[in-house]
C-alpha cells in the first residue's frame, strides 16, 4: 500500500515537474505570437500613417487650388480659379485630351489676368467655333513637347549665352530669357511673359503660370 502511495506521488511530482517544465516555454511562445502581432500592427499604423503623411503633404496653390502633382495637367487647370479662361480656351479648341496625354509637356499658362491684357473682345472672338483653328495655333505655342523646369531652363539659357529658343507643340519657336533673377518667355513679335509661379508639376509634365498670353505669328 505504502509503495502504490509514493509511486503515484511519484507520479504526480513528474506531471508537475513537466507542467512546470513547459510553462515558460508555453508562456514565452504566446509572449512572441503577441510581440509579432503588436509589431505587426504598429507597423501597419506606421505605414498608414506615413502614407496619410504623403497624401496631405503640402502641394502647391495656384489660383487658390491645390495642384496634385498625380494629377495630369487639365485636372488640375480646371480647379484653379486664376486660370478659368484658359481652361475654357483649351475646351474650345478640343485640347483636353492631348494634355491629358501622357507628354511630358511644359505648359506656360496665362492667366486669367493676361487673357484681360488683350485687345477688349478678343477672347470672346477666339472662342467661337469658326475661329478654333486660330485658337488652337495660340494655345499649342504655349506648350512645349519635354518636362522643362525652371532649374533646367535657367542652365540652359546660361549654356547658350543668354537666351535659349525651343520649339513649341505648335511648331514656331519661343525665346528664354532672364530678366534679373525672374525667367522670361519672349514669342515671335517680341512680347514678354514674365514666369510669375514655376515648377508646378504635374503627372504627366510641369506648368509655368505666366502674365502675358504669348502671340505666334498668324
Amino acid at each position: 500500500m505504502l509503495k502504490m502511495i509514493i509511486r503515484s506521488t511519484s507520479a504526480v511530482a513528474l506531471l508537475a515537474a513537466a507542467a512546470v517544465a513547459t510553462a515558460p516555454a508555453a508562456m514565452a511562445q504566446d509572449t512572441m505570437k503577441s510581440g509579432d502581432a503588436m509589431q505587426s500592427g504598429d507597423m501597419a499604423k506606421s505605414g498608414d500613417a506615413m502614407d496619410s503623411s504623403m497624401k496631405s503633404g503640402d502641394m502647391p496653390m495656384v489660383g487658390g487650388a491645390p495642384m496634385d502633382p498625380m494629377k495630369k495637367i487639365p485636372e488640375n487647370a480646371s480647379q484653379a480659379k486664376n486660370l478659368t479662361t484658359l481652361v475654357a480656351a483649351v475646351k474650345a479648341a478640343g485640347l483636353v485630351d492631348t494634355l491629358n496625354g501622357e507628354g511630358p509637356f511644359t505648359v506656360f499658362a496665362p492667366t486669367n489676368a493676361a487673357f484681360e491684357k488683350l485687345p477688349k473682345g478678343t477672347v470672346d472672338e477666339l472662342l467661337k467655333p469658326e475661329n478654333k483653328d486660330k485658337l488652337t495655333k495660340i494655345l499649342t505655342y504655349h506648350v512645349v513637347p519635354a518636362k522643362a523646369t525652371s532649374e533646367a531652363a535657367m542652365q540652359m539659357i546660361k549654356d547658350d549665352g543668354g537666351a535659349h529658343t525651343v520649339k513649341t507643340v505648335e511648331g514656331d519657336p519661343i525665346t528664354l530669357r532672364m530678366n534679373g533673377d525672374k525667367l522670361v518667355v519672349i514669342d515671335e513679335s517680341g512680347n514678354g511673359a514674365v514666369v510669375t509661379q514655376a515648377d508646378v508639376m504635374q503627372a504627366n509634365g510641369v506648368v509655368h503660370v505666366i502674365d502675358t498670353v504669348l502671340m505666334p505669328k498668324m
